[in-house]
């Protein structure tokens, strides 16, 4: 099973986020490997699986040496489109569906985390959310509290129906300068954006990473895969 993380914008926390979930499936049992599909500003191993293993308590791995788990990494920090060009080179999304393959012939599940937002260009022709939507990968979708991101949300949710791209769960990170008074009211509005899209959804708080991964989180995460695993029977 392959779980894509996505985000509604650069810097909301999607990797925080797939490190946390991963931690969380870990306790529970679970064979996981993270993926991030592509890396721009770094040079050698992705910088966010770096932080997906410190986050997940692990070493690095065999598949991190590989290359497996970063197919594509570029020195500029831009978007991976631009990025690649600036190399001369170009991101090839079969590349990344080979290197997915590979890793789940060894765990399960694989949370594969994006580049920026769903609309962000991995070459010419193919936005990351057409990707996600020809692989028929499920989305846990990262938002936040802070100022813009009902806007933002609500776009993204759209865009996912419009595309046929399933929202297996909404991860809401709490940890900006929000008001408790704003932070209640935006999650209520994507609750209810949510059980629209898909009453089978949900939206998971996601814990402050320093604190570590709570029980409440743990079971949440469990119950996101048994859900999916339920609708591929």
């Amino acid at each position: 099973m392959v779980i894509a993380v996505s985000g509604i914008d650069t810097g909301v926390g999607k990797t925080v986020a797939t490190g946390m979930m991963s931690r969380a499936l870990l306790q529970s049992g679970y064979r996981v490997m993270t993926q991030k599909m592509v890396q721009t500003g770094c040079s050698g191993i992705a910088e966010d699986v770096v932080e997906h293993r410190r986050l997940m308590g692990v070493g690095m791995q065999d598949v991190d040496h590989e290359g497996l788990t970063c197919p594509f990494v570029f020195g500029c920090p831009a978007s991976p489109h631009l990025a690649a060009a600036i190399e001369g080179r170009e991101v090839d999304p079969a590349a990344i569906t080979r290197a997915t393959r590979r890793l789940e012939e060894r765990y399960e599940p694989v949370l594969l985390e994006g580049a920026g937002g769903l609309m962000v260009p991995l070459n010419k022709t193919t936005l990351l959310i057409d990707y996600l939507a020809q692989s028929r990968y499920p989305l846990v979708l990262v938002s936040s509290s802070r100022l813009g991101s009902i806007n933002h949300t609500l776009l993204s949710l759209e865009a996912c129906s419009a595309r046929g791209v399933r929202v297996a769960a909404l991860l809401y990170n709490r940890f900006s300068d929000a008001s408790d008074t704003i932070a209640e009211d935006t999650r209520s509005v994507f609750e209810e954006a949510v059980r629209c899209q898909d009453g089978r959804s949900r939206v998971i708080d996601l814990p402050n990473a320093s604190h570590g991964v709570t029980d409440r989180f743990r079971q949440e995460m469990a119950a996101v895969i048994d859900s999916l695993e339920q609708r591929n029977e």
